[in-house]
């Protein structure tokens, strides 16, 4: 029932369906939010300010931010259990955070930036491309 739309001005308008009359703007950022995603519990933004912001789905508040990336972030994607969060931009890593306490747990080394990443559905697998037109996949374990 609800539609997030990104803004150049640093917002996120959460938009009412099917009426498109703006709900709510989740203010955030200083610039351009290019790439959303979202878990059962939050939505994650990144932004060309290089911050990730995360917000509670339930309260509409932001409750983390992720400020290890230097260049504007290009893509987000939550694993499959909602527990951990992968961002990426023209840094030469992801970074991939856990949720609950916005500790890195991986920083994965790339040869260029990336475009797009995106978690395996059902386990801990990600998969991701960049601007070099190649495509790699990571089966990430975390050691206790």
């Amino acid at each position: 029932k609800l539609f997030y739309l990104t803004t150049d001005s640093g917002a996120v308008h959460v938009v009412g369906y099917p009426d498109f009359e703006i709900v709510r703007s989740l203010n955030g950022h200083t610039a351009i939010v290019y790439c959303l995603a979202q878990s059962d519990e939050y939505l994650a933004c990144g932004s060309a300010d290089a911050l990730v912001s995360l917000w509670s789905l339930s309260e509409m508040a932001c409750v983390r931010t992720f400020s290890r990336l230097e260049y504007p972030v290009r893509t987000l994607s939550f694993s499959h259990d909602g527990r951990y969060l992968a961002s990426a931009s023209e840094d030469l890593l992801i970074d991939i955070s856990d949720v609950t306490t916005g500790d890195r747990v991986a920083a994965v080394p790339t040869n260029g930036a990336m475009n797009s990443i995106a978690w395996c559905p059902t386990r801990h697998l990600l998969a991701f491309a960049g601007l070099l037109r190649s495509v790699y996949f990571l089966r990430f374990t975390r050691a206790s």
